[in-house]
């Protein structure tokens, strides 16, 4: 086989959810959480996989008083700057903000060696093309699809489809 024909078939092959709790980090909200509507804000796509697995981004991150339906938001007393709604890895901004961000308002860490519960160099792909430094700087932009892996590679999207 090719190396082509090995890369393709390696990017069409579907990437196992991860087994444990390290795979399913609970959501959190960490700073300040406002009266605010979730459909508002700016999108990214966030996309974690340590060790050739998935790591869940769960729904209700940066959401207090979240009630949940089928495993999707429905309401919220309030929202932190930084939220989703689902566990899709649809992640939602108001304002400027970096990806650290992302990770102060959910709780787990971030960093140039450090994944969620992961240690080992972080990797991380802006709409498919490696960024080189912290990850923690990288500065959200609408539509974005973003791509961190720590232990193993896993091709990385290009992009992703938002819902409306």
């Amino acid at each position: 086989m090719t190396v082509v024909r090995l890369l393709l078939v390696a990017a069409l092959a579907p990437v196992p959810i991860g087994v444990g709790p390290r795979y399913h980090p609970p959501a959190g909200v960490y700073g300040a959480c406002r009266p605010g509507s979730l459909a508002a804000g700016g999108r990214v796509h966030l996309e974690l996989f340590a060790r050739r697995r998935v790591v869940i981004v769960p729904a209700a991150i940066g959401l207090g008083g979240a009630k949940l339906r089928f495993g999707r938001v429905v309401a919220a007393r309030c929202r932190a700057p930084i939220w989703t709604t689902d566990p899709s890895g649809v992640v939602r901004f108001a304002g400027v903000r970096r990806l650290g961000d992302v990770f102060r308002v959910w709780g787990p860490p971030l960093g140039e060696q450090r994944l969620v519960g992961f240690r080992g160099g972080v990797r991380l792909y802006r709409n498919g093309r490696l960024v080189v430094g912290d990850p923690r700087r990288l500065l959200l932009r609408e539509h974005d699809e973003l791509v961190l892996e720590v232990g193993g590679y896993v091709p990385p999207h290009r992009s992703f489809r938002f819902p409306q």
